[in-house]
């Protein structure tokens, strides 16, 4: 997991990059405070629905997690070569998937309020990454889901940067429980815990929000050794997005 902040150290300095901001959502959280911690560029971090440590002291990682999901994980626990067996099984469905097929391809994932939202342009794009998600086969899907169940290799405690954590309570992707872990734990984070809202509602209802927080966390936080207050206008020369995850 917290090899991503070299990757992502590499990309800003292919660009000329000095600042970022770290944004990620589902499986893109933990991403995202990996750089948090490790990426002295990073200048504000936002997680959206993240995952939280796997085994983590204090909270009950598959409670409240729609049945596919945890189907999924606990075949990601038991190894990988389990694992890749089910992901090649899911593959064949979504490789093929479309807007109308997402509904009912992820039935236990989707309370109604992101089932409302699974509609037009947003439907339309989620089911486009999912293809080209597993276009070439599962192996990034593989790589990521191993990842969750493993140390991160980094604390919540290594993280100076300005942190912000949106979770929706009905989320059924990653719980309500896994935002309130992170919350409580992260230091000086930013808590914005969401009653009614979903996986995919939760972001998609203050994307604008969480992006003026996010630049105005920026603009006042400061990373030891790094230098004084991030320019905000530098932040955008460069971005980790995360993926949302099933």
């Amino acid at each position: 997991m917290v090899d991503v902040a070299a990757d992502t150290a590499a990309v800003l300095a292919s660009i000329g990059a000095e600042r970022c901001l770290v944004a990620g959502w589902s499986g893109g959280g933990p991403h995202a405070l990996a750089c948090g911690a490790r990426l002295d560029a990073a200048a504000a971090v936002v997680v959206i629905a993240g995952v939280a440590p796997y085994g983590a002291e204090g909270l009950d990682w598959m409670s409240g997690i729609g049945e596919e999901n945890v189907v999924e994980f606990s075949a990601a626990v038991h190894g990988e070569d389990e694992l890749r067996s089910y992901l090649l099984h899911e593959r064949e469905q979504l490789k093929d998937i479309t807007a109308a097929d997402i509904v009912s391809s992820l039935e236990t994932l989707l309370p109604d309020v992101d089932k409302a939202v699974l509609t037009g342009e947003f439907g339309e794009d989620m089911a486009a990454s999912f293809r080209e998600a597993v276009r070439t086969g599962v192996e990034g899907w593989l790589d990521d889901d191993l990842a969750f169940t493993r140390p991160w290799g980094f604390g919540l405690d290594e993280v100076p940067a300005p942190a912000m954590i949106w979770q929706g309570s009905a989320d059924l992707m990653v719980p309500f429980s896994h935002g309130q872990w992170l919350a409580s734990r992260l230091p000086g984070a930013s808590a914005h815990l969401e009653e009614g809202e979903g996986h995919l509602s939760v972001g998609l209802g203050a994307l604008d929000r969480m992006l003026d927080e996010l630049v105005n966390a920026a603009g006042q936080g400061t990373r030891p050794g790094v230098g004084g207050p991030a320019d905000p206008h530098a932040d955008h020369r460069g971005a980790q997005a995360g993926r949302a995850a099933r």
